[in-house]
């Protein structure tokens, strides 16, 4: 979650009132839906638990999926046989050599995914997070191409992607009317069509938490929430009663007009802070937050755009970490360093 300050574009629009909800649904998932539900492993603290005992915690709380930022050997020794699936990441600051310099991918992938790759189940390796648009954007295509062809070179089928922002739209309300801004839409075009061909997904950070709070007199707070009972926006003949499905089908529209209609997306960060002084950031808020997130992507209902199809999605994040900013930065773990739950959530078939 590199840009924290997400002010949701065309959020005056999503309004209406905003009402403090303090219940949550209650969360009945089959073994096959709770696969769609992973945890984001940050490691931006000096109070965290080590590796062994944090991947025995995504065991023992039946989390099937891991984001690990960077490459981390303590962590991926620690998952090995774990059966956990896991997204890895590169470092922003590798981007530049990733893209320019083959020898230097092929490093990459015979150092930080070859070795573990007989009994870790890497899923998606993912080349930078949150730098569309940006210096390193131009970056971020090439890198990709690279550490494709670095880990088909070692016989690993593991798809190659990015994470990106929802700053990277330049209209998002409504919903169809999704496009990438023009600072954006010039790198977004080539990595859509790269992920269509090679049927690989794109990362999504999305946080309706920073819409919310960027807007509360605009931004419905049962809409946030997942808590509405009525339809909140009107899209032609789609109704939307949360901003998750609303601002996941923005992105879905974005990547339609730059080509990528087959692209699915991968919601790799999501959440909301239970503290920091932000507005709306109670315990209460971040429970029902993060319980109706999984209640409803577990239920495979998909989003009014894409119905039927289980959005894969990460929250944002394991635990609390002191390193970050002070603030709500500091406070989107569900779990505190000494492992004690911040709040339950239900992440159990």
């Amino acid at each position: 979650m590199g840009q924290v300050m997400l002010l949701f574009l065309g959020v005056s629009m999503w309004l209406l009132g905003c009402c403090w909800i303090t219940h949550s649904a209650v969360t009945v998932h089959t073994a096959a839906e709770a696969l769609v539900i992973g945890v984001n492993y940050g490691l931006i603290g000096d109070d965290l638990p080590s590796p062994d005992k944090v991947i025995a915690l995504y065991t023992s709380r039946s989390i099937t999926r891991l984001r690990l930022f960077n490459p981390n050997a303590t962590v991926l020794e620690a998952l090995q046989g774990s059966a956990i699936e896991v997204i890895l990441g590169t470092y922003n600051e590798e981007l530049q050599r990733l893209s320019t310099d083959a020898s230097y991918a092929a490093d990459w992938v015979q150092t930080n995914v070859a070795p573990y790759a007989s009994s870790v189940r890497f899923r998606y390796i993912n080349a930078g997070n949150e730098v569309i648009p940006g210096k390193l954007a131009s970056y971020v295509l090439p890198a990709m191409r690279n550490l494709d062809s670095a880990l088909r070179a070692a016989n690993l089928h593991v798809p190659v992607t990015t994470a990106v922002a929802t700053q990277v739209l330049a209209v998002s309300y409504p919903p169809s009317q999704g496009a990438f801004s023009e600072s954006a839409a010039g790198v977004m075009a080539p990595i859509a069509a790269f992920l269509q061909a090679k049927k690989s997904p794109l990362l999504v950070n999305v946080y309706p938490y920073f819409a919310y709070a960027g807007s509360p007199r605009d931004v419905r707070l049962d809409y946030a929430l997942f808590t509405a009972q009525d339809v909140v926006v009107r899209d032609g003949s789609l109704g939307y009663t949360n901003l998750f499905d609303a601002m996941v089908d923005s992105m879905y529209a974005a990547l339609e007009k730059s080509g990528g209609t087959d692209v699915d997306i991968v919601v790799s960060e999501t959440g909301w802070p239970s503290g920091g002084g932000g507005v709306g950031t109670t315990v209460e808020n971040a429970r029902v937050y993060n319980n109706n997130v999984v209640a409803h992507v577990a239920g495979s209902g998909g989003t009014p755009k894409r119905p039927g199809k289980a959005t894969e999605t990460y929250l944002f994040a394991m635990f609390n970490e002191n390193l970050k900013p002070e603030g709500t930065e500091r406070n989107f773990g569900l779990f505190r360093p000494d492992m004690r739950e911040v709040y339950h959530v239900d992440l159990s078939p």
